[in-house]
């Protein structure tokens, strides 16, 4: 089952794209401890709380499992191919907002950063001032992005409903001659009478023919 529900609580974000104040509790991943330390101070003075910190070559998904972030910023020099196959695991079992700040400009490994879940991908390293406004619009851009998943995999439910459905209709017009609106009707009386969805007594039905059908030769 796909887990990016697992989003946790985050700041919530308006339509002017400021952020309603909140605390959020952040992973940083930081190799550079003065630098890590100086990211921390400004975080705490924007109201946020490091609750974990990891090196780039850390399992980043321990991390969000055990401590359970709103976010994860990353601040290193430039990311290598283990940091990101970490932040993919993560995106597709605990997704959560990215921010990775870099200071060497390569065009693929953006690319790259982006398909592995990172929300934003922030050049010329760390500035205090920039981290404000960067993780609103990374909450915003995380957001976004989640409500287009969740009405693609909501689409991909429907579909799937549907063609349960009429199968089911199939197998009782087959078996009992019915029409297909008599069919359909037949199949939503038992829904309702069962107290299921229709897609559960389709997937019923189907099952119960696939048990009695005889054995292929």
């Amino acid at each position: 089952m796909d887990e990016r529900v697992n989003a946790g609580p985050i700041m919530s974000v308006n339509r002017s794209g400021g952020s309603i104040a909140a605390p959020l509790r952040i992973l940083l991943v930081d190799d550079d401890a003065q630098r890590g330390a100086m990211l921390e101070r400004t975080l705490s003075e924007a109201g946020h709380r490091v609750v974990a910190q990891a090196s780039g070559t850390d399992d980043l998904l321990d991390h969000v499992r055990a401590h359970g972030p709103d976010m994860i910023i990353v601040d290193v020099s430039s990311p290598n191919r283990d940091m990101l196959e970490h932040m993919r695991h993560v995106s597709r079992e605990q997704a959560r907002p990215i921010v990775m700040f870099v200071d060497d400009t390569d065009e693929a490994m953006a690319v790259e950063a982006v398909k592995a879940g990172v929300t934003s991908y922030v050049v010329d390293g760390l500035s205090p001032a920039r981290v404000k406004p960067i993780m609103n619009v990374a909450i915003a851009r995380f957001r976004a992005l989640q409500e287009l998943r969740d009405e693609l995999d909501k689409a991909r439910a429907t579909l799937v409903e549907r063609k349960l459905v009429e199968r089911a209709k199939g197998i009782l017009m087959a078996q009992r001659g019915l029409s297909e609106e008599d069919a359909y009707r037949a199949l939503r009386k038992l829904a309702m009478d069962k107290g299921k969805r229709l897609a559960e007594i389709a997937e019923q039905v189907i099952a119960i023919s696939d048990l009695l059908a005889p054995p292929k030769a």
